[in-house]
């Protein structure tokens, strides 16, 4: 947003639940998305380069600048009471007219199995929607994951068996119009 040449940030929406807080990922968080990009667990059904420290910061960085363009918005997950990253979610990969975004998440195996993600997927959703505008929510998920996708059908997430992941054959692409 610009006014008289001088450029405003917006803020960025913090968003919070019952048990959750979700805000903006920092440089302060970088072991904690290291070991969520890194940690065998987290990472069984997602095809990634094996990370490093330094990846991390870099991702971090990417998720600002993304943030800037408004390519995608990140937020860290926390529990309410805690001030460690449990996990994260984004909307991402916005299509060009903005009417279509991906949804995409990691958790703490520590922390799964609680209802945690469904929470913040729940918020996340709303405020694809409703904020943001979008028409529709894009998510992949590998065909193996069977919590992912218990998740994704719980929020009302439909299959769409006619769309394919080019990059990984082991996803399947479901979708959640508003």
């Amino acid at each position: 947003m610009e006014r008289n040449n001088i450029t405003m940030a917006i803020p960025f929406p913090v968003l919070n639940t019952e048990r959750l807080f979700l805000r903006k990922i920092n440089q302060l968080d970088v072991d904690r998305i290291y070991y969520f990009r890194s940690d065998k667990e987290i990472n069984k059904y997602i095809k990634r380069e094996p990370q490093t420290r330094e990846m991390a910061v870099a991702h971090i960085e990417l998720l600002n600048d993304n943030l800037k363009t408004d390519k995608a918005i990140s937020w860290g997950i926390l529990m309410r009471d805690s001030e460690v990253l449990i996990g994260s979610i984004c909307l991402w990969n916005f299509s060009e007219d903005k009417k279509t975004a991906e949804v995409g998440y990691d958790l703490d195996p520590e922390f799964q199995g609680i209802g945690i993600m469904s929470e913040a997927l729940k918020a996340v959703l709303n405020f694809g929607f409703s904020q943001k505008g979008f028409e529709t929510i894009e998510a992949y998920t590998d065909f193996r994951n069977i919590p992912s996708k218990k998740l994704l059908k719980q929020h009302g997430f439909i299959p769409s068996p006619n769309k394919q992941d080019t990059d990984n054959q082991n996803n399947e692409v479901y979708y959640l119009n508003h």
